[in-house]
């Protein structure tokens, strides 16, 4: 489904990523691990070309994507939830969902997806007439994830969604993402905390100052020592 291959890229003439090969296959959940820094949302960001690549391919559904804009790689099926719960806060709930169904099929079929992720996330029902800006950091986090799948994806990439957020309601998110591949939807997602993701995860990488260092199932890298060690304190 989306295939990277020899990408690098950098912040001006600082390089961040080198030489990055990765796969995620249609129905599959894909972790991308890795600390503050790593290169993981350089990654996400050269995929929907909100930053460009330096060298290297990246192909969805066999089309290759690297010159294309940021709006015709959401319109062929992917969506990208940044990092850090980016809400629109003197917007209502409803409106900031209604904001994610930004193409012109998502738009047509806006009321149908919103009443699935208001079933995903039944708190997003009960507050849609709320500014979004009065949620708890949890409930803004299902929030972005809920307006992100507004724009009906193929593919969802998730950045980093268990930031500051308590155990709970970690659990709570992830086992929401953990459907999304019934309902078609793909998933990569960047990860800091390795045991929440791995438990999810089919497959995952291992992202270290912009190298993949090391790749496998999620059974293969939770019992990895380096995994271990680095990333889920073990």
């Amino acid at each position: 489904m989306l295939n990277i291959n020899d990408l690098s890229a950098a912040y001006g003439v600082i390089p961040v990523l080198h030489g990055v090969n990765l796969e995620v296959h249609q129905g599959e959940i894909v972790a991308l691990l890795g600390g503050n820094g790593a290169g993981k949302t350089t990654v996400l960001n050269n995929i929907s070309a909100v930053m460009p690549i330096k060298t290297g391919s990246i192909s969805f559904m066999g089309t290759e994507i690297k010159n294309l804009s940021s709006d015709k790689i959401v319109q062929l099926g992917i969506s990208q939830i940044p990092e850090g719960r980016k809400i629109f806060t003197y917007l209502t709930v409803k409106e900031n969902l209604l904001m994610g169904a930004c193409t012109p099929r998502a738009w047509k079929q806006r009321k149908k997806t919103l009443d699935k992720v208001c079933a995903l996330f039944p708190i997003l029902k009960e507050r849609s007439s709320q500014r979004a800006s009065l949620m708890s950091g949890g409930e803004q986090q299902m929030l972005v994830i809920a307006r992100g799948l507004m724009a009906q994806p193929k593919l969802l990439m998730i950045d980093e969604p268990s930031l500051g957020l308590s155990p709970l309601i970690m659990s709570q998110i992830y086992n929401v993402i953990r459907t999304f591949p019934a309902d078609g939807i793909t998933v990569l997602l960047s990860e800091q905390n390795a045991l929440y993701a791995l438990e999810i995860a089919d497959r995952g990488y291992v992202l270290q100052d912009g190298h993949i260092v090391l790749e496998g199932t999620n059974d293969f890298l939770l019992n990895n020592e380096l995994v271990k060690k680095a990333y889920i304190g073990m």
